[in-house]
């Protein structure tokens, strides 16, 4: 059970005094290896400004992009100093101008922390524009809190920008990833027939956990057959796709009149795909590119709506993999960067028992 809202708000303003100026965190100052870049040390504590709220971070979930973000896949650095991490869970201890004070000791997720700023989710407290910090709902954790973000508003620009899809058929690629457990999750809390692909029997139990009607190893089926034999002539009407250039073939035989082809990953910055445009235009099929970061503020509005009643529902209940100490933000790293760990990699930052308790 949480502290009521009075002896919450004394409890924040107790440990946020005994802190001082500085937090705790994590860091890069050149892009690299993460054994090699990755620092934890006392960083100053930010402070919410017009339009903000600031968060004690307890959860920091990482993602893929984080990655790309400090090797330098995505781009090069903009800031001379960095804390990681896009997505994460705790709670608000403190509001800027403009954000009701009632805020404070609500308990939120988060997501794009760190998107154009030097500081995200990989410290004791993070600062956000007050829309970022979303209510948590009271019986959902931190640790499913920060799972959310990227991946989850990813999956449902993929799945949902087209409107409704109960009873409508979807398949997934890479059904056990980040986005791609996401999207199973969301799909089957939406109403869908979901199939997915997965490339071991690890990953199987994944995507059945999240509730896959049709799993697929596409190391060990034809992918096209096994899709054929469910679907039929029909076709599928919704993908979501984690690599484009390998499956394009695959999409293009089962999708339906009229499909939906999203696409939200890529191997390598310069990829280049050829597109069957005859093919593509008989089909009369679409094909979406998600770039999360560049999803206009009002969809992503209409996605944090429908993921807290998907939330309140009891509909979103990830994989967890793995869970380090701060400390260990750069075996967290390399355990996402392996494939190795399946499920989502979360990083502790503080300790949330005194806030739980009763």
């Amino acid at each position: 059970m949480a502290l009521t809202n009075g002896l919450m708000a004394v409890w924040l303003w107790i440990t946020s005094n005994l802190r001082g100026e500085n937090m705790k965190a994590a860091y890069y100052k050149r892009q690299g290896p993460a054994h090699e870049v990755l620092q934890i040390g006392e960083v100053a504590t930010p402070v919410a400004g017009p339009g903000e709220v600031r968060v004690r971070v307890y959860v920091s979930g990482l993602n893929p992009t984080d990655v790309k973000a400090r090797t330098g896949f995505s781009a090069p650095m903009t800031f001379e100093q960095v804390i990681p991490h896009q997505d994460g869970a705790g709670v608000i201890d403190a509001v800027g101008d403009g954000v009701p004070s009632s805020r404070v000791g609500e308990r939120v997720w988060i997501y794009e922390a760190q998107h154009k700023r030097p500081y995200g989710t990989a410290a004791e407290f993070v600062v956000v524009p007050s829309p970022q910090a979303v209510r948590l709902p009271d019986e959902v954790s931190f640790d499913i809190g920060a799972t959310l973000g990227i991946p989850v508003l990813t999956a449902y620009r993929c799945l949902f920008s087209d409107g409704d899809i109960s009873g409508r058929r979807v398949l997934v690629h890479g059904g056990a990833g980040a986005v791609g457990n996401a999207a199973i999750l969301l799909a089957k809390w939406a109403g869908a027939w979901v199939a997915t692909t997965i490339s071991s029997r690890e990953q199987a139990e994944i995507a059945h956990s999240a509730g896959a009607d049709l799993i697929i190893n596409r190391r060990e089926e034809n992918v096209l057959d096994r899709i054929t034999s469910v679907a039929g002539g029909a076709g599928i009407h919704l993908i979501v796709d984690v690599d484009l250039m390998e499956n394009l073939n695959v999409n293009m035989a089962c999708i339906s009149p009229g499909g939906v082809i999203s696409s939200y990953a890529t191997s390598t910055p310069t990829d280049t795909l050829s597109l069957p445009i005859l093919k593509a235009m008989v089909h009369g099929c679409v094909f979406r590119f998600v770039f999360i970061y560049s999803v206009p503020a009002e969809a992503k509005a209409v996605a944090v709506e429908a993921v807290n009643r998907c939330l309140s529902e009891g509909g979103y209940r990830p994989t967890i993999g793995l869970r380090v100490d701060l400390n260990q933000i750069a075996t967290a790293h390399e355990a996402i960067e392996s494939r190795k760990i399946l499920g989502r990699i979360l990083v502790m930052v503080g300790e949330s028992a005194a806030y739980e308790a009763a």
